[in-house]
């Protein structure tokens, strides 16, 4: 049987998740091999994902190398997947979970709450951004881009005074030895699929069938709510929007947090959550209790403007 062709983004975390997939199909004794390939949101750089179209510039080129036979399957972060894809396309695998929780890098305040009034944070995401700004004003949030290794020199090397990163990358690339502290949940929730690897092949292809045993039951009816919630909301990368869910009992617990700007500078947040037994209800019953509690108006308004969020103070 010929090998399966895997495409991949080139960066060192997309590589490394490339590699784990080819790992376990080789476990099941099925050849891989990668197919690295640059997407738009690897080369545009100088500015935030939200204004240049967000994290489906990662998805869009993998997709084109599945279409045109370039690749039988394309690994992605399950966060970076838009929730509505091509027809031709599908989701066969979600493999099982690394810890989807955010990670502070602060070297010298080492934690969240001794970080120092006006304290430079540096992130690259909106979702992170507003909760941040939502509990601390006070700091001054710089968007960062760039891989793992080149966001995380912002702090330990300066200019910034820390960053956040999810811990998922940073296990996965062994730097978990600059993590100064695991931010719990309702300090910042994490985004929806963080943690969880995504693997995408064209419906009915010899790739669905094989990777399609690489599914983790539990990982995939949680990112399978989270998902569920951004599809009602039309939520993308580009909207401040946070789902978590996680096995509670028999059933699930999902939470969910929307940022938006509150009409005076600031930031608003608005939270929500549900528990049940079926990913793609559960979603929507979130979806629904984050509408009643607010977040209509702060969808449209962080769809009004670029990055959805105040500018970064001076």
């Amino acid at each position: 049987m010929s090998a399966l062709r895997i495409g991949t983004r080139k960066s060192p975390l997309a590589l490394w998740q490339a590699e784990r997939v080819k790992g376990l199909l080789a476990a099941r004794g099925q050849a891989a091999e990668l197919v690295r390939i640059t997407t738009t949101g690897d080369r545009i750089l100088d500015r935030p994902l939200a204004e240049v179209g967000g994290k489906g510039l990662f998805v869009k080129e993998l997709e084109e190398a599945l279409r045109d036979g370039r690749a039988d399957l394309a690994v992605h972060s399950a966060k970076d997947v838009p929730f509505e894809l091509p027809e031709e396309f599908g989701l066969c695998a979600f493999p099982e979970r690394e810890d989807p929780r955010d990670a502070l890098v602060a070297p010298r305040a080492r934690t969240w709450e001794r970080l120092a009034k006006g304290s430079r944070v540096g992130t690259s995401s909106l979702r992170r951004a507003a909760q941040l700004l939502s509990v601390r004003p006070d700091l001054v949030i710089v968007p960062v881009r760039g891989n793992v290794q080149t966001r995380l020199s912002k702090a330990v090397q300066g200019p910034l005074d820390a960053v956040v990163l999810a811990l998922a990358g940073l296990r996965r690339l062994g730097l978990e030895e600059h993590v100064t502290e695991v931010l719990p949940v309702e300090v910042s929730l994490p985004a929806a699929g963080q943690g969880a690897l995504a693997i995408e092949a064209r419906r009915g292809s010899r790739g669905f069938s094989a990777a399609a045993p690489l599914d983790d039951a539990e990982t995939s009816i949680c990112v399978r709510a989270e998902r569920a919630l951004l599809a009602k909301l039309s939520g993308g990368c580009t909207l401040p929007l946070a789902a978590y869910a996680a096995r509670d009992g028999a059933g699930l617990h999902l939470r969910a947090a929307l940022g938006g700007p509150d009409g005076s500078g600031g930031v608003k947040l608005v939270r929500a959550e549900g528990r049940g037994a079926q990913p793609e209800e559960l979603g929507a019953q979130v979806a629904a209790k984050l509408l009643a509690a607010g977040a209509g108006p702060l969808l449209e308004a962080a769809r009004a403007q670029a990055g959805g969020l105040p500018a970064p103070k001076r």
